[in-house]
C-alpha cells in the first residue's frame, strides 16, 4: 500500500511517499515559493542520483501537486508506475478546532469535513488556507483516491478542562470556540510513544520539547496529553523563529495605539515579525547562533530567552504532573542544537536532571538511532533525543482510516 503524505503551508508543500508494507519512504520533496516563482526539490531515496531541484512556475497548490505526481511517476526520477498505485493521501492539518477531533476521511469537496476545516482558518491562519488549497488540488488531480485529514490537535484532546479553558467571559468563549487546542500533536504523540517503549514504563511522566522554527512543549502522563504550550493558535507558548510566543495581552492594544498597527495586521505582526526575527533580523537559529558568536548582544539574549522559557515549561509541567520521569527533545532545533539542550537543563538539580555532555555533543553522530540517550550518570530523570517522524505517523493514521481498522 502506497500512501502519499502532504504537509501544505501558505506557499509551500512538503511530501513523502511511503511503502507501508515495508514502512519505507520511497521519495520525498518540497515545493517552495508557490504563487511566487516556484522551486521544486525531489529526492528518490533509493540512490543519490535521484535528487532533482528545478525552478518551475507553480501558480497554486494544484500546480505543485501535478509537479509532485509527474516526478513520482516519471521515467527518470519516479518510484511508482502511475498515480493509480497511490492508495491514499494523508494531509497534516495544524488545527481541527472543536469540529475535527480524530483523523477522518474527506467526504467530498463540499461535504461536512471540508466545511468544518474551513471554519478552522482563524485558529491557524498561517497554515489552514494552504491546507485547503492543497486538498482541493489533490481532489482535482486524484478524484478517486481517498483523502484523509490527520489533525495536530487530536493528541491534545485529553487535556482536562482546567488546562484548556481560558478565563474569559464564558459565553464569548463558547460562542467562538475559544480554548487551548495546542499544535504539533502528531510529533508529541510519536516521540512520547517511543519514549514510553524505551523506558518500559507505561505510566511514565514525560515532558516533550518540540523545538523548531515553531516550538511547543507538552506534558504527557501515561501516554496522554495533560497540558501543552500552544493555545487557541500556534502563536502562544515559547518564542519562535518569527512568533513572539506568550506576551502580556495588554501589549497588543498598546502597539495598535502607539505604533499604528491596524487590527487586521496585528496577528501577522506577532506571527511574522517577532521572535528571533524581531530581535535579531534572523528567524533561523543557525543565523542567530552565528550572530551571537560574533558578539551580537541581542542574539545572545534571544538564545537565553528561549532556553529560559523552555526550562520554565519543564518545571511547571513537572509540578502539574507531580513529577517527571523523562524529558524528550525533538524537531530541528531540539534534535540538532546541543548547546541549547545544555542551557535548558543546566541548573535543574532540584529535579535531579543531569546530562552527559559527551553524549549530548555527539548526538549528530547517532542521528539514525530511534532514541539517543544523553542522560547523565547521576540523573534521576531520563533525557532523550528522539528524531520525530510526523510523516510516518500521518501515513499510519491514514492507512487505519482507509482500511477501517
Amino acid at each position: 500500500m502506497f500512501v502519499l503524505v502532504v504537509n501544505a503551508g501558505s506557499s509551500s508543500l512538503k511530501y513523502q511517499l511511503f511503502d507501508m508494507d515495508k514502512q519505507e519512504v520511497l521519495a520525498k520533496g518540497l515545493c517552495e515559493r508557490i504563487k511566487i516563482d516556484g522551486l521544486f526539490t525531489h529526492t528518490r531515496l533509493s540512490d543519490k542520483a535521484g535528487v532533482k531541484q528545478i525552478a518551475i512556475p507553480m501558480n497554486n497548490h494544484a500546480d505543485a501537486l501535478k509537479c509532485v505526481i509527474d516526478y513520482l511517476t516519471g521515467a527518470e526520477y519516479g518510484v511508482i508506475k502511475d498515480m493509480s498505485q497511490i492508495s491514499a493521501v494523508g494531509h497534516r492539518i495544524v488545527s481541527g478546532g472543536p469540529w475535527l477531533i480524530d483523523s477522518c476521511l474527506i467526504d467530498g469537496p463540499d461535504g461536512k469535513v471540508m466545511q468544518s476545516l474551513r471554519k478552522c482558518i482563524n485558529f491557524a491562519p498561517l497554515h489552514t488556507a494552504g491546507h485547503i488549497q492543497c486538498i482541493e488540488g489533490c481532489m482535482t488531480i486524484m478524484p478517486d483516491v481517498p483523502q484523509v485529514l490527520v489533525m495536530d490537535t487530536s493528541f491534545h484532546q485529553t487535556m482536562p478542562k482546567k488546562a484548556y479553558t481560558y478565563p474569559i467571559k464564558i459565553d464569548v468563549a463558547q460562542k467562538h470556540a475559544i480554548r487551548r487546542y495546542g499544535a504539533h500533536g502528531t510529533s508529541h504523540k510519536y516521540v512520547s510513544q517511543i519514549a514510553l517503549q524505551y523506558l518500559g514504563k507505561k505510566d511514565a511522566k514525560i515532558v516533550t520539547c518540540h523545538l523548531g522554527n515553531g516550538s511547543s512543549i507538552t506534558a504527557v502522563n501515561a501516554g496522554k496529553c495533560v497540558d501543552t504550550s500552544m493555545g487557541l493558535t500556534p502563536l502562544e507558548g515559547v518564542m519562535m523563529g518569527s512568533r513572539c510566543g506568550s506576551i502580556d495581552p495588554a501589549i497588543v492594544p498598546f502597539l495598535m495605539e502607539y505604533e499604528g498597527i491596524k487590527p487586521e495586521a496585528i496577528s501577522d505582526w506577532m506571527n511574522n515579525e517577532c521572535g528571533f526575527k524581531g530581535m535579531t533580523g534572523k528567524s533561523d537559529l543557525r543565523g542567530v547562533r552565528e550572530l551571537a558568536a560574533n558578539g551580537d548582544e541581542n542574539a545572545k539574549t534571544a538564545l537565553s530567552i528561549l532556553a529560559y522559557q523552555v526550562k520554565k515549561y519543564i518545571g511547571s509541567y513537572a509540578a502539574a504532573m507531580n513529577g517527571v520521569d523523562c524529558v524528550v527533545f525533538t524537531a530541528g532545533i531540539g534534535e540538532n542544537d546541543g548547546d541549547l539542550r545544555k542551557e535548558i537543563l543546566d541548573d535543574m538539580s532540584f529535579f535531579g536532571i543531569e546530562i552527559d555532555e559527551a553524549k549530548n555533543n555527539s548526538v549528530r553522530d547517532h542521528k539514525d538511532d530511534p532514541v539517543i540517550d544523553i542522560t547523565g550518570k547521576n540523573s534521576r530523570v531520563k533525557v532523550l533525543v528522539i528524531p520525530t517522524n510526523e510523516e510516518l505517523a500521518i501515513a499510519t493514521d491514514t492507512m487505519k482510516v482507509v482500511s477501517g481498522k
